[in-house]
């Protein structure tokens, strides 16, 4: 996913080559961590690393296909959108990317807002 947002701030994550396909990074910032994951088919998303259930690092949770699984409890979120994938709820917040020179670059300001899961989606009720 390569989206520009004009706007933004710009941060280098770093070098593509970095992060396997598929895999993630955490990059820190003042704003909070976030995840800049690479998908098998070597797509960059960036989105926050905070799972909106109980606050798993994304950037270690496994990815497949255009998603992410968190290592704590197995929500899915969906890379693009950010949301999790049903039946669970909630959502993080997703960053512009762009790749230029091989190098990434995220965007401080979000596209999209993280929304805290409801508490009743299959996560929860396995916790």
């Amino acid at each position: 996913m390569n989206t520009q947002h004009e706007s933004a701030q710009w941060v280098d994550a770093g070098p593509v080559d970095a992060i396997p396909s598929p895999g993630a990074r955490r990059l820190p910032t003042a704003h909070g961590d976030i995840a800049v994951v690479r998908t098998g088919s070597g797509a960059v998303y960036a989105i926050g690393d905070r799972c909106p259930h109980k606050g798993g690092p994304l950037s270690q949770g496994m990815v497949f296909g255009e998603r992410v699984q968190c290592p704590l409890h197995g929500l899915v979120v969906d890379l693009a959108s950010g949301r999790a994938v049903a039946p669970d709820s909630g959502a993080v917040a997703v960053h512009p990317v762009r790749v230029d020179n091989g190098r990434i670059l995220v965007g401080l300001t979000p596209q999209s807002a993280a929304a805290p899961c409801d508490g009743g989606c299959a996560c929860a009720q396995a916790a």
